[in-house]
Formats: structure tokens, C-alpha cells, sequence
């Protein structure tokens, strides 16, 4: 089995000269279809930066980092546009749009693939969005929701376009104890479902036996287990 994320000797810094400050080393990492894997560590241990890089959304300065087989390293501007588009976000805040109801939140990111017809992005949405347990709030605005509505509705837009890889940072760490087990057991089995690979950084030990994998990292390195 191919992994869907292939990692080898990658190393990141910030800032130049007497200031610059290596913030991974030598990172190797081979993520899988169907697996979920937790990312854990300290604050300022490099958790972000990598989920940053894996996700296209940083350049890749030193190593390797294949994504579904296509090389990060020395890609160009619209490359990773294109490898961005095939991978759902979770960020730690929901990052919706309070103009639009729910329905129209989740197909924002279907009008990134031009291979799904306008006509079906309702109809995609309302079947995830039943998938999650917001079926009945489709027409919904933002401020009718709890905070545990709007990540399931975040949760409902990054796995809207059935990505290969889903990336989520700390989904859960402004939800109380129920609504963040709630978010993350509807992530598993939706990932299940659909076959994709989920990369989570977290700090909530509460969360952590929804794992396949448990990576920890420290001071920009990952530990061996």
C-alpha cells in the first residue's frame, strides 16, 4: 500500500542569518490510506509548522514530502494550489463565513474542483451535512448554532470534496468535553467511511484513543516510539 503522505529527511527554519532558527530536523513520516494519526507535543515543538508544510501551505525548503505521490520540494505556486485542493482543513477556529447559511459554507470548497457540476454542490452538501448531524440546520446562519454545531459543520466542509487527507488543528480545543468527543468519533467514522487519511494535532489527552497512531514530537523532532 502506497502512503498517501511520504516524508523523508525534512528540515524547516525561520528568519536569516544570526537569526535563523531551525524548527524541524530531520523529519521522517509515512502516513497511510485510512489511518489516523495523532500528532502530539509540546507547545512550540513544530506540530504546526509540519502540519503547515504537509499541507502545502508553507514551501518546502530542505528534504522530501510527497503528497498522493506528488512532490512538495521545489513545486511552484499553482502546484500547490493543485495539492491544497485535494485536502480537507479543520483549523482550531472554524473559519466559516457568517454571511452564508451552512449548506452554502460546506460548498464553498466544492467550487475548487471543477469536475463536480454546480448543480450537484447543494446536494453533496446536504448529504454530509446529514452525515453529521446537521442535516436539519442546513439553512441555518452561524449564529443559531453552539460552538460544537459550527466545528461539525467545519468537520462537513473539509470532508465535502472526499479528500485523500484531512488535516486537523486542535478541532477540538474550544468545545467542551461532550461536543469535542461528538466532533472527533463523527470524524473517525467518516474518514473510515470515505477512506482517508486524518492527521490531527491536539493537546487533549481525552481524545487520543480515536487513534490508529500516536506520533510525539519535541524541539522540531519526532520521538521513535
Amino acid at each position: 500500500m502506497n502512503p498517501i503522505v511520504s516524508i523523508e529527511n525534512l528540515n524547516h527554519s525561520f528568519g536569516q542569518g544570526a537569526l535563523r532558527k531551525t524548527v524541524l530536523t530531520d523529519i521522517n513520516l509515512q502516513l497511510y490510506p485510512g489511518e489516523i494519526v495523532i500528532l502530539e507535543g509540546p507547545s512550540g515543538s513544530g506540530k504546526t509548522t509540519l502540519l503547515t508544510l504537509i499541507g502545502a501551505l508553507r514551501s518546502v525548503q530542505e528534504g522530501s514530502l510527497k503528497i498522493i505521490d506528488r512532490e512538495l520540494y521545489r513545486a511552484n505556486k499553482q502546484q500547490l494550489i493543485q495539492i491544497r485542493n485535494q485536502i480537507g482543513f479543520i483549523f482550531q477556529s472554524h473559519n466559516l463565513l457568517k454571511c452564508l447559511r451552512v449548506w452554502e459554507n460546506v460548498s464553498m470548497s466544492l467550487k475548487l474542483h471543477k469536475d463536480i457540476p454546480k448543480r450537484d454542490r447543494r446536494s453533496r452538501s446536504l448529504d454530509i451535512l446529514s452525515a453529521v448531524g446537521m442535516g436539519d440546520r442546513a439553512d441555518y446562519y452561524l449564529d443559531s448554532l453552539s460552538g460544537g454545531q459550527k466545528q461539525r459543520v467545519a468537520i462537513a466542509r473539509a470532508l465535502v470534496s472526499r479528500p485523500k487527507l484531512v488535516l486537523a488543528d486542535e478541532p477540538t480545543s474550544s468545545l467542551d468535553s461532550k461536543s469535542g468527543r461528538t466532533v472527533v468519533e463523527i470524524m473517525q467514522r467518516l474518514a473510515k467511511d470515505e477512506g482517508c487519511t486524518v492527521l490531527l494535532v491536539t493537546h487533549d489527552n481525552r481524545i487520543l484513543d480515536i487513534a490508529d497512531r500516536i506520533v510525539h514530537m519535541e524541539d522540531g523532532s519526532l520521538l521513535k516510539n
